[in-house]
Formats: C-alpha cells, sequence, structure tokens
C-alpha cells in the first residue's frame, strides 16, 4: 500500500485559499463591529450631552429667584436674571439660554448684569450646548408658578420637564420721598453762612 506522508501543492493551494476566504470575512466582520460601536459611542456621548444640557437648564430655574423671562419671536429665549447654579463660581449669576440661527444651535450666556444683544464692555461666558435643535420652548402655567420645558434635537425624541414652585418675586416697594413745605428749606440749605440760625 502507498502511504501519504505529506500534502499535494492543490490542497496546500486549496487550504491558502480557503485560509484567505475566512480572513477577509473575518475582517469584514470586525470593521462592521468597529463601525457599530462607534455609531453607538458617538449616539451615547450625544444624549449625555443632552442629558446634561437638560440639567444645567433645569439647576439654572430651580434656583433662580423667579424673576424669569420669555421672549418668543423665531425661537425662544428664556433669561434668569439671578440664579445660584453658575458654571464660573458667580455668587449670582444672569444667566440666559438662546438658539441661534446658525445651525440652530442653543447657547448658554452667563455673566453679572449684561443686556442682550451683549455690548462690547459687557463680560459674560458663552457655552455652546447643542448644534441642530429642532425645538426649544418654555411655557409657564397659568398660575405663573410651574415651568414647562421642551427640547428636541433633530432626528430625536423630544425630551420635556417640569420645574415647579417657581415664584416671581414681589415687586420691592418704591422709598417714599420727604415733602418739605415750599416755603421752608432744609436746614443745610437755610443756614448758607454757617453761623447758627437764630
Amino acid at each position: 500500500m502507498y502511504n501519504r506522508k505529506a500534502f499535494t501543492l492543490l490542497e496546500v493551494l486549496i487550504s491558502i485559499a480557503l485560509m484567505g476566504i475566512v480572513i477577509v470575512a473575518l475582517f469584514s466582520t470586525v470593521n462592521m463591529l468597529q463601525n457599530s460601536n462607534q455609531h453607538l459611542l458617538k449616539y451615547l456621548e450625544k444624549s449625555k450631552k443632552l442629558n446634561k444640557a437638560t440639567k444645567m437648564l433645569y439647576l439654572d430655574i430651580a434656583s433662580s429667584d423667579g424673576n424669569i423671562t420669555i421672549k418668543k419671536d423665531e425661537f425662544t429665549r428664556l433669561c434668569m436674571e439671578s440664579t445660584e447654579n453658575s458654571l464660573y463660581a458667580l455668587p449670582r449669576a444672569k444667566v440666559c439660554w438662546i438658539v441661534l440661527k446658525k445651525d440652530n444651535t442653543l447657547i448658554r450666556v452667563e455673566g453679572n448684569d449684561y443686556h442682550l444683544p451683549v455690548k462690547m464692555e459687557e463680560r459674560v461666558e458663552v457655552n455652546t450646548i447643542i448644534k441642530g435643535l429642532e425645538t426649544f420652548d418654555v411655557y409657564f402655567s397659568k398660575k405663573k408658578d410651574k415651568l414647562l420645558v421642551l427640547i428636541q434635537e433633530a432626528g430625536k425624541e423630544p425630551i420635556s420637564f417640569m420645574v415647579q414652585g417657581v415664584i416671581k418675586p414681589k415687586p420691592k416697594p418704591k422709598p417714599k420721598k420727604k415733602t418739605l413745605p415750599s416755603n421752608k428749606l432744609p436746614e443745610s440749605e437755610n443756614n448758607v453762612t454757617g453761623l447758627p440760625t437764630p
């Protein structure tokens, strides 16, 4: 009988071809897995950023003194005149959330006492929160003690939350002016010479 002790050239070539097919399939699978992981990572980073943004907005509103203004034109603009939630270690900060027309970008503006649009001499810090925003709406309840916020990024599910117990501060009463009779001047104006009055 004839004993085979080695592979023929044809068998070696066939095994190399099969190995090549298996390696190509493995590489394409690994590549698909890497791409799906990158997409998942991007999605998680975006959702994490959106969750961080909603938490920051919630704290801005909840820590405010209740002096909140909502302006709606093409997009909603929300301003807290005074809030304790500061990213820049301010004891009290004025914070505005604005949607810019360019790329529908939601920004957060923080400073001491500024007016919109911000002037050159006013110092503020601006943080880009979300790009590609589809909806940013804020509503007061009828009693003005609750605030409903709706945020939606393009192609994503909307996120909404409500802040309760938002109470506007009562306006401070104006100090009453002391009125003097028209014929009597204050003592300092009466005594022009500095001599004691009789």
